[in-house]
């Protein structure tokens, strides 16, 4: 059997396994339980994890959103950030920085990736649309069907069969899509939803041939292509391991390239970025951003904060009593 992973592990590459780059300054000490605690506290959690305390978890494993400890420059930032209600030279710096690596034109920043998930699907989606993409996140989905949207999963057949070894079980079947455009009309399609290391598949990748003809393909029949980018770094690496062609290109080169293919992204920067909260929604159209430049400001907060917060607010820290 051909080996689907030509590139697994960086062999190609003579990675070495030396200690991380850097230095911890903080612990956070955490309970140990017993079996008999643990299962005392799933009985009355009626074994649902979402309603476990978190001091009776030892390991956690629920989600990697959010679980990043951030650097000394982050806590620094924080601390200086400016926290004006509206023109914050803090979004100025973000902005820039999802121009720079993502190369998107216009950024619209929300407090998490779900707010930008509902900014995208109520400005774009009318009642009654198809929206196909590769699988769904639960949430993304949501905000699709509440806006009106009805989504129909087009990934390929392997990415249901976690027993098959596939380099890229994420990417999209075009002759699902195709089938889903010619049953349903090109104009009945709000657009394709693509999702880099798709959630419910075990965070399995796109490859950058499958964006390429997605694009190809879109273009072809006027749909709109717009990337759930949250995992979009770690999809990056996977096509540096795995896609020929892509071993001596940077992630970043890559996550640049792949990104262009698509009409605009929206992301939680709680995984691929490192942070605590936070996300954001970019496009390149002009109209389309001012659309959900106007939005941001109903749902989230104002077009230069958009729902996100600073280390300390200034009426929370007039509050404090003195010493």
């Amino acid at each position: 059997m051909t080996d689907p992973f030509p590139q697994t592990m960086g062999q190609q590459f003579g990675r070495r396994s030396w200690a991380e780059p850097w230095k911890i300054k903080m612990v956070e000490h955490l309970t140990v339980t017993t079996r008999e605690e643990r299962e005392k506290a799933l009985t009355e959690a009626g074994f649902n994890t979402f309603l476990l305390k978190s001091d009776d978890v030892y390991i956690d494993l629920l989600t990697d959103s959010g679980t990043n400890a951030m650097s000394d420059v982050q806590w620094a930032g924080m601390m200086r950030g400016d926290e004006a209600y509206a023109g914050s030279r803090n979004f100025y710096c973000l902005e820039e920085a999802v121009q720079n690596f993502y190369g998107y034109k216009h950024i619209v920043p929300t407090h998490q990736g779900r707010g930008a998930e509902h900014l995208i699907s109520q400005a774009v989606i009318k009642k009654g649309q198809y929206v196909p993409g590769n699988m769904y996140f639960t949430t993304t989905r949501l905000h699709q069907e509440l806006a009106g949207g009805i989504f129909i999963d087009v990934i390929l057949d392997e990415a249901h069969d976690p027993a098959v070894l596939h380099p890229f079980k994420g990417d999209i079947d075009l002759e699902k899509l195709e089938a889903v455009i010619a049953t349903h009309g090109a104009e009945n399609i709000a657009y394709v939803s693509l999702a880099g290391t798709v959630n419910m598949a075990g965070g399995q990748p796109v490859s950058m041939a499958n964006v390429k003809a997605l694009r190809a393909l879109c273009d072809h029949h006027g749909i709109k292509l717009y990337l759930d980018a949250t995992r979009m770094v770690e999809n990056s690496f996977f096509i540096q391991e795995r896609e020929p062609g892509y071993a001596d290109k940077s992630v970043a080169e890559i996550l640049k390239e792949f990104c262009s293919y698509t009409d605009g992204a929206w992301m939680s920067a709680k995984k691929d970025s490192l942070v605590n909260i936070g996300g954001w929604v970019a496009v390149n159209d002009q109209s389309l951003f001012e659309e959900l430049r106007n939005l941001v400001v109903v749902y989230e907060g104002l077009h230069t904060y958009g729902g996100l917060a600073g280390a300390t607010s200034k009426r929370w820290r007039s509050a404090l009593p003195s010493r």
